[in-house]
């Protein structure tokens, strides 16, 4: 969004930093200019904001179809930074070693405290951050993705614009046979933030909840999801124009178009329950 070039630098420092082969880099300028960037680092400006996942799309491109010239997609958010130099070949190592991997998600650290939120470990038990395992989803703004996943299933759903696009392409990726890592050793610094800072948060988070169910499910379990769903945001009691927000979210996830629907496997479901998530909440 070109607000913290400051941040966009370091970042862009840390990958240059990596041992191993050098990191191809590309900047999107997503309905901004990218402004100054390291000798090497391509960049793209949108003439408008496409969202997080249809700016990472367009990433995507500036490798080719479907990112085909490269092996593996790293995605870091423009705040972020790279602890250790060595991140880059635990992700090569990682991927080389397991020919079933597709996707890997990073543990995202507070800076200054050096500590984890429990809502970016990407599991229901998140107690220990530092804990790697399989996971059924990953954290958009710091995984790696090999190309061929999004050649087997397509890429982020750009529609989405926030919240949830990470989730829609892991189950369409567990479908097809691919699995998520989460790694407590690949590292990306980050500020703590609440995701609510986002002024659209309550309505796209809602929106889009009703999306990937609509768009990923099968239809006896449509019901179930969005009904945890529901009260699970009841529980949690939040302000009435959050709340107002969030109905205004989920009604227009019913009334509008989600995209193509490609119902999982019911071994899918099942895949998923072992791995610790069921897809129902």
């Amino acid at each position: 969004m070109g607000e913290r070039p400051v941040e966009l630098r370091a970042l862009l420092d840390s990958v240059a930093r990596q041992d191993g082969d050098p990191i191809e880099t590309v900047v999107v300028g997503n309905g901004a200019p990218v402004g100054a960037v390291p000798a090497g680092v391509r960049t793209v400006e949108l003439p408008e904001n496409l969202g997080i996942p249809g700016g990472r799309n367009v990433g995507i491109e500036a490798f080719g179809e479907a990112g085909r010239e490269v092996d593996v997609l790293l995605f870091l958010d423009d705040d972020g930074l790279l602890e250790r130099t060595d991140t880059a070949e635990l992700v090569r190592a990682a991927f080389a070693g397991d020919p079933a991997l597709g996707i890997v998600g990073f543990r995202i650290a507070d800076p200054e405290t050096g500590l984890t939120q429990r809502r970016h470990v990407p599991r229901l038990r998140a107690a220990d951050p530092l804990r790697s395992s399989r996971v059924t989803t990953f954290l958009g703004g710091a995984n790696a993705v090999r190309t061929k996943v999004i050649a087997d299933v397509g890429p982020l759903p750009g529609d989405f614009f926030y919240a949830h696009e990470e989730t829609d392409l892991a189950w369409r990726a567990l479908d097809a046979g691919w699995m998520i890592d989460y790694r407590a050793d690949m590292v990306l610094l980050h500020p703590t933030m609440p995701p609510s800072r986002h002024a659209v948060y309550h309505r796209m988070v809602a929106r889009n909840r009703v999306w990937l169910a609509r768009r990923n499910l099968p239809a006896p379990l449509v019901p179930v999801y969005l009904g945890v769903w529901l009260l699970l945001t009841l529980v949690r009691r939040p302000s009435v124009p959050a709340l107002k927000a969030w109905f205004g979210g989920f009604r227009e996830g019913w009334a509008t178009p989600c995209g193509p629907r490609r119902p999982m496997k019911w071994r899918t479901v099942w895949r998923l329950t072992r791995l610790g998530r069921p897809p129902v909440i």
